[in-house]
């Protein structure tokens, strides 16, 4: 049998990476049930991936720390989403890079970072991109994501207006099961202003954000070349507000009309 401390130790980590994957309103109602006694604690939870989480630690609680009491469990509960939320606050903005590597400053690659804020995803994920070719790893990250229950929204560039897509459709590249999945918006022709000439813009925006706090802006397309071997710049932001304030303005070119399905 191990000591308390090292209980103590084991609740207080199993608490920390539950709480980091869970919305701290669900967590407090968990640390509510626990503390009150209640047996249907995971009965509660709607969400599956969430109570799945839950019946994880639940069962670490009762295998690994099982002298603890409900309350000492709660408190861990309730601290670790604390101080979750405190992350999540904290803004931190990384650069991203696809191209030569002169070694001078410390760089995330493009692929990495595009994915990394796919798997973050828990409830929405918005994907913006002009160009897409069959990139297998996204596809099955956009597929894993709403699997999770995760709301897929993709926004693309209309192939009419891309030149060399009269045999090429940019939906298609996605995969049938991203398509049937996702909600997938265009920027309709009729909604775009022409300039003096009569020409009217691209949507040329490309960008990933999830639940509000997770922010991938770049050059970059979906394209192996943009992954691979093109030289592109951008920027992977996590927590602070520009993450929401981007996603609530693709919140509001939809509900506009601006952006149509």
């Amino acid at each position: 049998m191990s000591s308390i401390r090292d209980q103590q130790r084991c609740l207080a980590e199993s608490a920390r990476v539950f709480a980091g994957q869970v919305p701290a309103a669900v967590i407090e109602r968990i640390a509510a049930d626990i503390q009150d006694r209640r047996t249907a604690v995971l009965s509660g939870i709607a969400h599956p991936h969430y109570r799945t989480l839950a019946a994880n630690f639940l069962r670490r609680w009762t295998e690994e720390a099982p002298d603890a009491c409900a309350d000492a469990v709660a408190v861990a509960l309730l601290t670790a989403a604390a101080c979750a939320q405190t992350s999540l606050d904290r803004e931190c903005v990384e650069l991203v890079w696809t191209g030569p590597d002169v070694k001078a400053i410390p760089v995330r690659q493009t692929e990495q970072a595009l994915l990394q804020v796919m798997n973050a995803a828990t409830s929405r994920l918005t994907i913006v991109s002009y160009a897409v070719y069959r990139i297998p790893q996204v596809r099955e990250a956009l597929v894993a994501a709403a699997g999770r229950g995760v709301v897929l929204r993709i926004i693309l560039e209309n192939p009419d207006r891309m030149a060399g897509q009269n045999t090429y459709n940019t939906l298609r590249a996605l995969g049938e099961e991203v398509a049937a999945l996702a909600r997938v918006y265009i920027w309709p022709q009729e909604k775009r202003v022409p300039n003096p000439d009569g020409r009217v813009g691209s949507l040329h925006a490309k960008c990933a954000v999830a639940d509000g706090r997770y922010l991938f802006v770049s050059s970059a397309n979906l394209t192996e070349y943009a992954f691979t071997v093109n030289m592109e710049l951008g920027l992977l932001i996590t927590g602070g507000t520009v993450p929401g304030q981007v996603e609530s303005h693709f919140d509001k070119l939809i509900a506009a009309g601006i952006l149509a399905s």
